[in-house]
């Protein structure tokens, strides 16, 4: 494996060469490890068709890396022959904007909040919003067809993007970065490398959808007394305000009594903290009024006897308070230490049944503290096992599995799926062999076996190696 080091030395510059470290090697809550036959981080198309012809002739993996906030593991290869970690770092650029369209064209490395900063100097937004948007890439999150908080109003990342520009395993350049709404000439490799956590190939730039910033913002806070009752809520708000209602988050108690604990400290707005919370936020065109809209939904919602309390943004300030509140449970649920996390998704009107059941499934392994959480709108909850207080999550490691099972096993049974936001990686491969449709693993497998016959592109990710 030294001679593919050296050989890649010999045909990029030094500029693209990096030295083995945690930032490549480690996932971001440290349980994997990975190894590296060399790190290389290309700062052009032509250099990165270059490896992936090296590697395919030498028949050596190739991991592509983002911004390396994976946590299902496909950012890394703990076995097997050492790959070729191939970063995206050095391609950062916005290669073109039309602020007539709202288009952007903007290569893999570029960091998700930039993106966020260049469309915004032309006032246009790139909606995709997710709590590493300081560190996640934008070719991570289209190989994992990132999710986030306005997948209600926006859609996933695949919904975002317009053309893509790939290397496929033998360094074919794939060049269908139009930008044309309507494009029906073909097979479209867009959504199929959307997705695909690198396994058919390495994503170097895409042309992605922009939509006008609102005029107008707003967020409201809103305790019900059960996910029924959040379901409820849900379906008044789309009906009173549309096309403005940006997100819609479910928060459980829970989560709020984890900030209590251990921090970090946030402004709760409610004491005692309610069972239920739902964290509503809007944007709306010139002359919308999201306070007004708000407050109508709110006393709708009152009168129907869905919500109990509430509290209504009445500054930009407040409304980031509210969001804050919000990223920040994720934080605090490192702080404890989970057992055992769960990224999934179910048919909306099944998420009362979901919250209902997996208690008891759950129990039957145990005793724990459950955190539920997510973006109700769209289904999917992070749901989240804990070790009761004076217990650690180390304590609990002989029943992890059959943790997971029970969760999984319920959303299979709700028509779910294992895996909402987060991808495969190689955490969840397993899973996807039990509950995936074996007409689907089949047609996967030949797609797979022709764009990359060698099977040099993340192996061991989405499909057993």
């Amino acid at each position: 494996m030294t001679d593919i080091a050296t050989r890649l030395a010999q045909i990029l510059p030094a500029a693209a060469l990096r030295e083995a470290g945690p930032v490549y090697l480690e996932e971001p809550r440290g349980r994997w490890h990975g190894q590296a036959a060399a790190i290389v981080a290309p700062g052009s198309v032509a250099e990165v068709a270059a490896v992936m012809r090296l590697c395919n002739e030498t028949a050596t993996p190739v991991i592509p890396f983002g911004g390396g906030t994976g946590l299902v593991g496909g950012q890394l290869s703990e076995t097997g022959t050492p790959p070729v970690v191939l970063s995206l770092e050095r391609m950062r650029a916005v290669r073109g904007m039309d602020a007539q369209a709202g288009t952007m064209v903007v290569e893999a490395g570029a960091i998700l909040s930039d993106i966020h900063t260049a469309a915004e100097a032309e006032d246009w937004i790139f909606p995709l919003t997710l709590a590493s948007q300081g560190s996640a890439r934008l070719g991570g999150l289209l190989a994992t067809n990132a999710g986030g908080v306005n997948v209600i109003r926006y859609g996933n990342a695949r919904d975002l993007v317009l053309g893509i520009e790939a290397v496929l395993a033998d360094g074919t350049v794939v060049n269908a970065l139009s930008p044309l709404r309507k494009n029906n000439t073909g097979y479209d490799l867009r959504h199929l490398l959307i997705g695909s956590e690198g396994t058919l190939g390495v994503i170097t730039a895409a042309s992605l959808r922009l939509y006008p910033k609102p005029a107008t913002t707003g967020a409201a806070m809103m305790v019900v007394s059960s996910p029924e009752a959040a379901l409820e809520l849900l379906r008044l708000a789309q009906a009173q305000i549309g096309a403005s209602l940006s997100a819609f988050e479910l928060m459980g108690r829970e989560g709020f009594l984890f900030l209590d604990e251990v921090g970090p400290e946030t402004r709760q707005p409610f004491d005692p903290r309610p069972d239920w919370l739902c964290l509503i936020d809007l944007g709306m065109a010139s002359g919308g009024e999201p306070e007004v809209a708000l407050e109508a939904l709110f006393a709708e919602a009152f009168e129907a006897g869905l919500v109990s309390d509430g509290v209504i943004a009445q500054s930009e300030a407040q409304r980031a308070e509210f969001w804050l509140l919000r990223e920040n449970i994720p934080a605090a649920n490192r702080r404890i230490g989970a057992v055992s996390s769960h990224d999934i998704s179910v048919p909306v009107a099944s998420i009362p049944r979901f919250i209902a059941e997996a208690p008891a499934r759950i129990g039957a392994v145990g005793a724990f503290r459950l955190n539920c959480f997510g973006h109700m709108g769209d289904g999917n909850l992070h749901y989240n096992v804990f070790p009761m207080p004076g217990k650690r999550a180390a304590d609990h490691e002989n029943q992890r599995a059959a943790i997971k099972r029970a969760v999984h096993d319920l959303v299979h049974d709700l028509g779910g799926s294992v895996s909402a936001e987060h991808g495969i990686g190689r955490l969840k491969v397993e899973d996807l062999e039990r509950y995936g449709d074996p007409g689907k693993l089949r047609a996967m497998r030949a797609i797979k076996a022709a764009l990359d016959p060698k099977g040099i592109l993340n192996p061991g990710a989405v499909l057993r190696a």
